[in-house]
């Protein structure tokens, strides 16, 4: 299993999230198992203080720490900003859990926004990151 970064992960991403994506709008980074992704983080929006994280995968096998980790350096360490945001759909239980699992609390919601209900905001920062720490091998 490895890491693939391009733009070939924001496309699986936007295709798997009924999202959209534009060439050189945002940075994904995949989780590969034989050469295919199984999961897949797209980040864009990114204003200097925040960035959207979109996430898309196959499966539970893929939340691995070694991937978590290089998701939630990227926008915190690497851009620098002060809170990841996510945008899901308030009909989507399951993306919900998973979200508050990973450490997303609440912020906020935008009525009627969705596809099937409204969007709730739920947002992250660098405090409550829990995925930051280094990866130990082995």
């Amino acid at each position: 299993m490895s890491i693939i970064i391009g733009e070939q992960v924001c496309r699986w991403v936007a295709e798997r999230t009924g999202g959209q994506y534009f060439a050189g709008s945002g940075q994904g980074i995949g989780w590969s198992k034989d050469g295919a992704l199984v999961a897949g983080v797209l980040f864009d929006n990114h204003t200097g203080r925040s960035v959207q994280m979109h996430v898309a995968a196959i499966g539970k096998r893929w939340m691995v720490r070694e991937y978590l980790y290089a998701c939630f350096r990227y926008p915190f360490e690497q851009l620098k900003v002060n809170k990841v945001i996510g945008l899901v759909d308030s009909s989507n239980a399951a993306a919900l859990k998973f979200d508050r699992h990973l450490g997303f609390e609440p912020e906020g919601m935008i009525r009627d926004a969705g596809q099937a209900g409204d969007i709730i905001i739920l947002t992250m920062t660098r405090a409550q990151c829990r995925f930051l720490k280094e990866v130990h091998h082995g």
